[in-house]
């Protein structure tokens, strides 16, 4: 067994977490509205201007001009308990909270120009991963000294530019490639923990970090039409590592004789994504579709950062917090979904298993991992080359506990956590989160 006090060497590790696009419930795996009412399953067909992400090929088969918007607004809603039993006291409810409601906004905007008969330029800018929380001070009052305005919040998001080109190679046959240049964004806050002076617990207030940085990589895209009633798709996506740079504040580190701000550095990788899909279309009017979409996260080993203040490098050094070990599992998306036409009105519908690449040892409050069971469904219309598409999304996290007990030390209101070996870095207690994204696109092709 180890011990860990929920001081500032366990708090600030929160901030390890924020990192954008890492666990499943940051990636916006459903670009496009007519991809997300389908489950995302859209890897073999890929017919629409969100192709540029699914599967590039898709993109050498648009021989109009063709300009599509989708927007999606995405609405978490978490719950977190931490209830201990503490010895001759019982159960106590130290925390009972849930995510204040918040608007966390993503989208694409997307032009494709044929070039030739059979080449065809596009340029896209989408967000591929953003989502966050936002938790009352109140309710996480007793884990920052009885201190009720220190924000808990996370805002993270990431914006990719693409262009890209695509090949029909024959009727059959097309081939694509997409330049992905990313430019990730978060802002975290939390409570910073307590350092101890001469034996005295001292209170750290607010933690805040700000970073940006850049990342580039690829998507290879091909289609291959075995009929007029099947199509095969397959994408690579490269890894891209982001270097991200930014500003590091707490407010009471000149309590301990140090500046309250330090500069540091970081970098993340997105892993690399392969995708296999098939469409089938069993009547003019109707196509099945079907994806296995598979995440390399089991590169995502351990996050480092540098600290450029030489009193906050020592000191992370020294308790370990410069690192933090995340130890993920690949991880093997399935989805299905299927569309129909009835005269100009398209109805969608799909579902995906999203399961988590984190372990336990890697919740938190701020960005919270869960094995998710997707619903989506949505319509379509279609006039005149105008297209207008709506769709909604709706996962179900299954609920994460993590084991603990509680057992109050000299000080109220600081405790002391009892973790076994594989729960060391854990924030424990009970998680759950279900999250609705409502969805819209208009395209127009000329």
């Amino acid at each position: 067994m180890k011990k860990a006090k929920i001081f500032f060497s366990v708090l600030i590790l929160t901030a390890f977490l924020a990192t954008p696009g890492l666990p499943n419930g940051l990636n916006l795996n459903s670009i496009g509205t007519k991809a997300l009412a389908m489950g995302g399953a859209f890897v073999g067909l890929a017919d629409d201007f969100s192709a540029i992400y699914w599967n590039p090929a898709g993109i050498a088969h648009f021989d109009q001009k063709y300009f599509g918007f989708y927007g999606v607004d995405i609405l978490p809603t978490g719950n977190y308990k931490l209830s201990p039993n503490i010895p001759g006291v019982g159960e106590f409810s130290l925390v009972n909270a849930e995510t204040e409601r918040k608007h966390y906004l993503a989208g694409m905007v997307a032009y494709y120009h044929p070039v030739t008969e059979n080449l065809v330029a596009g340029l896209s800018i989408y967000t591929p991963s953003g989502l966050g929380a936002k938790w009352s001070g109140a309710d996480f009052a007793v884990l920052a000294n009885n201190n009720p305005s220190i924000k808990w919040t996370s805002k993270i998001g990431v914006v990719t530019f693409a262009p890209a080109i695509a090949y029909k190679v024959n009727d059959q046959i097309s081939v694509g490639l997409a330049l992905n240049i990313n430019y990730g964004i978060f802002d975290i806050a939390t409570h910073a923990g307590a350092a101890e002076v001469s034996g005295i617990p001292v209170d750290l207030g607010q933690y805040e970090e700000t970073m940006n940085g850049w990342g580039y990589g690829a998507t290879f895209g091909l289609l291959y039409k075995l009929n007029e009633k099947v199509s095969l798709g397959a994408t690579f996506r490269t890894p891209s590592t982001v270097k991200f740079s930014g500003e590091a504040t707490i407010s009471g580190m000149p309590l301990l004789g140090a500046n309250s701000t330090s500069d540091l550095d970081r970098e993340v990788t997105w892993p690399m994504w392969i995708a296999a899909g098939v469409a089938f279309r069993p009547l003019d009017k109707l196509v099945l579709t079907g994806d296995l979409q598979w995440t390399q996260w089991s590169k995502i080993d351990n996050i480092e950062t540098t600290f450029k203040d030489p009193f906050w490098d020592v000191m992370m050094s020294a308790s370990g917090d410069d690192k933090r070990p995340m130890n993920w599992d690949d991880a093997l998306q399935i989805r299905v979904g299927g569309e129909y036409w009835i005269n100009n009105i398209a109805f969608r519908a799909g579902f995906y298993i999203d399961p988590s690449p984190a372990p336990d040892n890697t919740m938190n409050v701020l960005v919270p991992n869960y094995d998710y069971n997707v619903f989506t469904a949505g319509v379509g219309y279609s006039l005149n080359g105008l297209q207008i598409d709506f769709s909604i999304e709706y996962l179900i996290g299954k609920e994460r506990s993590i084991p603990f007990s509680v057992i109050p030390i000299a000080a109220p209101p600081y405790f002391e956590i009892v973790l076994a070996d594989k729960y060391e870095t854990a924030m424990p207690g009970t998680y759950k989160q279900k999250i609705l994204a409502p969805n819209i696109s208009v395209s127009y092709k000329f």
